[in-house]
């Protein structure tokens, strides 16, 4: 399979290459080539990564939003001050800001939103966030007061995910397919399984700063396509760039900048931890032991990325490296499953599109053959891995980037989540480490956690997926790395 891809590729090359460029963009215009389309377009009901990368920052807005060094700064909220005990945030909210429909911002927007987010019936897709809340406040139109329950060491962070989206009330029930916010981006139209375009908004408080007026999405799922589609001027850039083994290549095109970074992104073969073997530890650290990681990396991202051994970003200052815990051993996985009375194990591996899974899923499939372990590969569209894996936790296992920051505490989400892993042990440590705001002491938690899940082998964990970007020399303000899922296309700059 990997080879016949190489091949599909290259064809794709030639017959780019045979096309000759195409059209350059107007220099107020970019259109930006993505793999996954949004399944809604609103990202407070729905966890798909591609709703906050188009939408978060863009066309919704929050009360703080992150800079790409990973500082939080000023949103629909100019400033805030902190209480001395770190329970009450008051929030002094931006002037001359209004909904893309006429509708005016102002406090009672922001108290509806979260809400609307804490409410039992809440489907915001990481409900999780706004538990510390202890109340909202709207103290006059232009001020919101929170007061937590306790401190909450990622509160200002969390606050400016699409989870957090300031919306209002005339619009919120339809903005699942008619989006409204108050950024600097309009939804314009949308065209399933081929584009999505964003245009400017006049009326931005910012409007002056924005200089592309019209940005268009393109989904192209297959990587090859993604290729052909570079070269021959389709596209203006593909900040995710699905196709690793061609960089090289970008790199010796003088039309192009091709940039590796890093993403928040863990790359995990999921283990469903409720269902029989995988509820034996014994067959879970077998399974670990199987896993060659640098192979999977080498083969299915051309070397890219970077081996994990629990849950959590290498790039981050309390990160534990913990790869050698499980070192590729097939015959101590095969001694695991023994001891464990598992024999003839036969399981499904069942994977989204995405290429990095479908190209990790064979690695794993012949690394867990090797131990003894029958895999077989079933690729599924996302909305099935949604509503299947996802919701109803039907699988045995899967493989999936996990693409949120300071997401370790989904090992907290107890056994309703897809893990299904309940370990009360580690819902008290998460406990400490969501309300520990000294930053020494945060680490060290942070520390404790990592080796709890690996002690645990609660998942396969693979690999840090990296951030391939191939984009037009002339285009400037791309983000190298991602600290959150979004990045602000006002950033983005025709030199």
């Amino acid at each position: 399979m990997l080879f016949s891809k190489c091949n599909a590729t290259a064809l794709a090359l030639a017959a780019a290459v045979s096309l000759g460029a195409g059209a350059a963009q107007a220099k107020n215009a970019i259109i930006i080539g993505m793999q996954q389309e949004p399944t809604v377009l609103d990202p407070t009901a729905d966890a798909t990564a591609s709703i906050d990368s188009i939408f978060t920052n863009n066309v919704y807005e929050s009360l703080t939003s992150v800079t790409e060094q990973g500082e939080i700064v000023p949103a629909l909220a100019d400033s805030w001050t902190i209480s001395d005990d770190g329970k009450v945030f008051t929030f002094n909210l931006a002037d001359n800001v209004t909904y893309h429909d006429g509708t005016t911002f102002d406090a009672d927007d922001v108290k509806f939103s979260f809400d609307r987010a804490m409410a039992e019936d809440s489907v915001n897709p990481t409900k999780g966030i706004f538990k510390p809340i202890e109340s909202v406040e709207v103290v006059d139109p232009d001020t919101v007061r929170i007061t937590l329950k306790n401190p909450d060491a990622f509160f200002l962070f969390n606050m400016a995910q699409g989870d957090a989206s300031i919306v209002a009330p005339e619009s919120a029930e339809t903005n699942k397919t008619n989006p409204v916010g108050t950024g600097a981006y309009r939804f314009d139209s949308w065209t399933r399984g081929s584009e999505m375009t964003l245009v400017k908004n006049a009326d931005y408080r910012k409007a002056a700063d924005v200089q592309i007026e019209k940005v268009t999405f393109r989904f192209v799922a297959d990587p090859a396509a993604a290729v052909a589609a570079l070269l021959s001027d389709e596209i203006d850039a593909f900040p995710g760039m699905p196709a690793p083994e061609v960089l090289e290549q970008f790199k010796a095109d003088p039309r192009f900048n091709v940039v590796v970074g890093t993403t928040e992104g863990e790359v995990i073969l999921a283990l469903n931890n409720a269902r029989a073997p995988f509820n034996d530890i014994r067959v879970r650290r077998a399974i670990n032991h199987a896993l060659d990681r640098q192979a999977i990396i080498d083969g299915a991202y051309y070397g890219y990325g970077q081996p994990i051994g629990s849950f959590f970003p290498p790039h981050h200052k309390s990160y534990v490296d913990l790869t050698g815990e499980y070192p590729h051993d097939a015959a101590k996985a095969k001694a695991l499953l023994a001891e464990a009375g598992v024999t003839n194990l036969s399981v499904t591996l069942r994977t989204p599109h995405f290429p990095y899974a479908r190209r990790s899923a064979e690695i794993v499939q012949s690394q867990l053959g090797e131990a003894g372990i029958d895999v077989k590969i079933e690729q599924v569209e996302w909305g099935f891995w949604i509503g299947e894996v996802y919701k109803k936790l039907n699988y045995d296992m899967t493989i999936i980037a996990h693409t949120s920051p300071n997401d370790l505490g989904n090992f907290a989400r107890g056994p309703e989540y897809f893990y299904g892993y309940d370990n009360p042990e580690f819902n008290a440590l998460w406990e400490k480490i969501s309300t520990e705001t000294d930053p020494a002491k945060l680490d060290a938690l942070l520390k404790d956690g990592q080796r709890m899940i690996t002690g645990d082998a609660v998942h396969g964990f693979l690999f840090q997926l990296p951030l391939l970007g191939v984009w037009r020399k002339e285009l400037s303000g791309y983000r190298k790395s991602s600290p959150v899922l979004f990045a602000p296309l006002m950033e983005l700059r025709w030199n």
